[in-house]
């Protein structure tokens, strides 16, 4: 008998601990977009659009969304202030904008970063997404390949170097004499590679602008200590596994920073057709060398560029056997190939691989389509194109599920995988 009322009496105790716990949760999350929507108020200006609304934070592992507004389709249900429901498994969770119950949404996933600043960066960042129709720009992807290369990378490094310079520059004219090298250095790389002028303005239009407007938003002009922020965040970026799709989110920000100490507003200059390197370049009244094979011996090494070029011979040696890794992973042996119908997908910006010829290598990544969901833990090989996604063979099938050792698949009814000359493809049934 004591053990079936301590039984209960557990239970109980669970369920109201349960109950509390999610209240106090939830009263943060209030308290959270209670100053996120002070923050952004103060900076209605920055697009003249007001861009605080709809948001959804996601937990990954339960996907119990919650949200500041309801939806237009009964999927959440009021609770203490907010909008709570169950994110479908059809819809990927991402810190992206995107459309659902009828309406759209900035999602974010849960848990938010500790820190007030941090927290308002990510917030504002995805609510410009959310806004970016309004504001037409295009929201368009590119895969800046170039940035995984030896010579690539090293002239970002460099351009990302004297920026650096510029942060802690005592006077206009040294800080000028920075940005210029800065500009050379990027309008260098782009004589290397030409296609990068405009696959890196696109992406800068899209990724660099949102950020610039999260930290505006999160008051990072008005931080004393802001050049070391910068300089911290530099050295955290070179850290990542590759550059391709989040150098922007370091490289307009501190543009943006000095032309906001110029002009507060400059960002309403910039319309979808801007070339924001010719536009910084006009805007700080920069003249680039007219010889930079004189430019370069002159001044790389005043930038760190002797540690920066060992360091990425060391990086492309590396490279080049992962390269060879995913080739004949993905491709040369026995593969399993699917068609992009109506795709969506979410995935880390900061390890992606191009695979010269073939496309772009996402370590992790999980899609969902028509055909199902995948879910990818060592490497999808998403064609050039994008009308494909290719994974290792699989290991297993069994009815609607198969796997390998690197992902699995759930397809929808009617779709199922056939071997094909050696290969694997979905298709329907």
């Amino acid at each position: 008998m004591k053990k079936i009322i301590f039984f209960f009496l557990y239970f109980f105790l669970s369920i109201i601990t349960k109950a509390f716990s999610q209240d106090i949760y939830i009263d943060n999350l209030v308290s959270i977009l209670q100053e996120l929507r002070e923050a952004t108020t103060k900076h209605t200006d920055l697009w003249d659009k007001e861009l605080y609304g709809g948001l959804l934070f996601v937990d990954p592992k339960t996907r119990i969304v919650y949200a500041n507004e309801p939806d237009k389709e009964g999927c959440l249900q009021p609770t203490k202030g907010l909008y709570i429901g169950t994110l479908p498994t059809e819809i990927n969770i991402a810190n992206t904008a995107m459309k659902w119950g009828g309406k759209e949404w900035a999602m974010v996933m849960l848990p938010l970063p500790d820190k007030k600043e941090e927290r308002i960066t990510l917030l504002a960042h995805e609510l410009f997404h959310r806004l970016q129709p309004q504001l037409h720009f295009i929201n368009e992807e590119r895969d800046n390949a170039h940035l995984d290369t030896q010579e690539g990378r090293i002239y970002l490094r460099l351009e990302l170097e004297a920026l650096k310079k510029a942060l802690f520059a005592k006077t206009l004219k040294e800080q000028r004499k920075h940005l210029m090298y800065a500009l050379a250095f990027r309008t260098y790389r782009y004589q290397l590679f030409p296609k990068a002028v405009e696959d890196e303005n696109v992406m800068e239009k899209n990724e660099g602008l949102a950020e610039y407007t999260g930290l505006t938003v999160a008051g990072f002009q008005n931080n004393p200590s802001v050049g070391n922020y910068f300089k911290v965040r530099i050295e955290n970026f070179e850290k990542n596994p590759t550059f391709v799709r989040s150098f922007a989110y370091t490289t307009i920000p501190i543009y943006g920073y000095f032309a906001f100490k110029e002009k507060k507003y400059w960002n309403k200059d910039i319309t979808n057709e801007t070339n924001l390197t010719d536009y910084f370049i006009k805007f700080f009244n920069i003249t680039l060398p007219e010889n930079f094979s004189k430019f370069l011996n002159k001044w790389v090494n005043i930038y760190n560029g002797v540690k920066i070029t060992e360091q990425e011979k060391i990086r492309e040696q590396q490279r080049q056997q992962l390269l060879t890794h995913y080739r004949a992973k993905l491709i040369d042996r026995p593969h399993l190939r699917i068609t992009f119908q109506k795709m969506k997908l979410s995935f880390d910006p900061r390890n992606v691989i191009p695979l010269e010829g073939a496309g772009t290598v996402y370590p992790q990544i999980r899609i969902t389509d028509v055909w199902g969901v995948l879910s990818v833990t060592g490497g999808a090989l998403i064609s050039s194109d994008w009308r494909t996604v290719t994974v290792e063979a699989p290991i297993e099938i069994n009815g609607n599920r198969a796997q390998s050792k690197s992902w699995n698949l759930i397809l929808e009814k009617g779709y199922t995988i056939v071997e094909q000359e050696g290969n694997y493809i979905v298709c329907p049934q």
